[in-house]
C-alpha cells in the first residue's frame, strides 16, 4: 500500500524520498525473475523439446555429400536433393576442407572433403574454385591419416573411405591414389569385411548397416537388406547409408526419411538421426552430476518414463528406431533407471559379453573407447543382492 501511495505522487512534487526508491526496487526485484530462474526456464524449455527425436544436431558434410550424389529419381541429369549441393557450396572451410568447423580431426576432414569434392565434380559445379581448394587440402593432408588416434576415428571410416576414393578415380581427380596410407586403409577394409559373411549382413541388423554406402561394390541383395530397414525408413539411422539404399532401390521410405531431414536442416543432414534416447540419458545424467536436478523433477520423470518404455531385453540403442543396441546407452540407461526406482534386470549385459570381455556392439571388431567402459563400470556399482553376477564381471573387466 505504501508503495502505491508513494509512486502515485503528483508530478508537481519532483523530490524523491529514500523510502520510495527502496519500495520501488523491492517491487521490481519481485516482478523480474532472477538470473537463476531465467537459466532454469531456459533449460526447461530445452527439455520440453526432447523425446520427439527432432532436436537439432551438428550437420555432417560427409553425409550431406552422399545425399547430394543421389540422382533425380524421376530421370534427368540433376540431383534429387539440389539443396544439399547448395549447402556444400556455402560451407567450405577457410583451409579448403569440409567437416566439423569446431574440431580438426583429420579423418573427418579428409573423408568429408573427398565426398564433397566428388559431389561437386559429379554435378560439374566449381564456383569460387571450391573443387581445386578441396583437392589441394586432400593432397596436403593425406600422410596425416596415419597420425589420427583410433578413438577419434569416425564410425566406419576404414569401410567408407575407399568408396568416394574409387569415385574420385573414375572422375580423374588429382589425388595420390598410390599413397602408402591408402594401401593400409584398403587392407584394413578387406580384413574387416572378410570377418563378416554376406549372409549375416543380409540376415540380421548389425552396425555394418551404418556403413552401407561403403559396401556397394559387394554383391549386396537389396531386396533382403530392405527387410532390415528401420521403422523411420532409414538404414541404422544413417543418412549416408540410406542415400546409398535409395540410389540402388528407389525405396519410397528411404526417400521420405531423407526428404524430411533435408527440409529440417536446410539442405544439410546430420551423421545420424534421431538421437532421442541418447539425448535424454545424457541430459538427465548431466543435470544430476551438476547438482541441479531438483529444479527439473517432473521433466526428468518424463525422460525416465520415455527411456523405460523403450527398454528391451537387449538393452538400448541411441534412438527408438535403431534395432542395434549398444552397451554405452544400455549402461547409462540401466544406472539411471535404477537410481529412479525402475525395475530393470542386469541380465541385459550378457548381450554384450564375449569370451570374458565386454563389447560396445555385438560382433564389433574394434575395441570400445573409454566412455562405454566408464559407463559400464558406473552401472556395475548399482548391483543389488540376488542380481546376476554379470554386473560383477562387467565391473571387474
Amino acid at each position: 500500500y505504501l508503495g502505491l501511495v508513494l509512486t502515485s505522487k503528483s508530478p508537481s512534487y519532483p523530490e524523491v524520498e529514500v523510502g520510495e526508491l527502496d519500495v520501488d526496487n523491492n517491487r521490481r526485484h519481485m516482478e523480474e525473475p532472477s538470473e537463476m530462474q531465467q537459466m532454469i526456464d531456459a533449460i526447461r524449455m530445452t527439455l520440453e523439446l526432447l523425446g520427439d527425436g527432432e532436436t537439432s544436431t551438428n550437420i555432417s558434410a560427409y553425409d550431406t555429400a552422399l545425399v547430394a550424389l543421389v540422382k533425380n529419381l524421376e530421370g534427368g541429369d540433376g540431383p534429387q536433393f539440389p539443396s544439399c549441393i547448395d549447402w556444400i557450396v556455402q560451407n567450405q572451410l577457410p583451409d579448403g576442407s569440409w567437416g566439423d568447423p569446431a574440431f580438426f580431426m583429420v579423418q573427418d576432414r579428409m573423408i568429408s572433403t573427398l565426398a564433397c569434392v566428388v559431389a561437386l565434380k559429379s554435378w560439374k559445379i566449381d564456383s569460387a574454385n571450391l573443387y581445386d581448394r578441396g583437392v589441394s587440402f586432400i593432397q596436403e593432408n593425406m600422410s596425416r591419416l596415419v597420425e589420427e588416434e583410433q578413438d577419434w576415428m569416425p564410425s566406419g571410416f576404414e569401410i567408407n573411405f575407399p568408396a568416394p576414393l574409387d569415385r574420385a578415380k573414375d572422375l580423374n581427380l588429382d589425388i595420390p591414389y598410390n599413397h602408402p596410407v591408402l594401401e593400409e586403409i584398403y587392407a584394413k577394409r578387406n580384413l574387416k569385411l572378410s570377418k563378416i559373411p554376406l549372409e549375416l549382413l543380409h540376415a540380421t541388423p548389425t552396425t555394418l548397416l551404418f556403413s552401407l554406402e561403403g559396401m556397394t561394390d559387394l554383391q549386396l541383395d537389396w531386396e533382403k537388406l530392405l527387410k532390415l530397414q528401420c521403422p523411420d525408413g532409414s538404414f541404422h539411422s544413417s543418412p549416408a547409408a540410406t542415400a546409398a539404399a535409395l540410389s540402388h532401390t528407389g525405396d519410397k521410405e528411404c526417400l521420405a526419411f531423407l526428404e524430411r531431414l533435408v527440409k529440417k536442416f536446410d539442405g544439410g543432414v546430420p551423421c545420424t538421426h534421431a538421437m532421442d534416447i541418447f539425448e535424454q540419458l545424457w541430459v538427465v545424467d548431466r543435470l544430476m552430476r551438476l547438482g541441479i536436478s531438483r529444479h527439473f523433477t517432473s521433466e526428468i520423470e518424463q525422460c525416465m518414463d520415455y527411456i523405460y518404455r523403450r527398454w528391451t531385453q537387449k538393452g538400448l540403442a541411441h534412438n527408438a528406431h535403431c534395432p542395434t543396441t549398444d552397451i554405452d546407452d544400455t549402461a547409462m540407461g540401466f544406472r539411471l533407471l535404477r537410481q529412479h526406482g525402475y525395475d530393470v534386470t542386469p541380465s541385459v549385459f550378457k548381450h554384450f559379453e564375449k569370451d570374458g570381455k565386454f563389447v560396445c556392439f555385438p560382433m564389433e571388431t574394434n575395441h570400445s573407447s573409454v566412455t562405454p567402459m566408464h559407463n559400464t563400470y558406473r552401472a556395475s556399482e548399482f548391483m543389488f543382492p540376488g542380481d546376476d553376477d554379470v554386473l560383477a564381471r562387467a565391473g571387474h573387466y
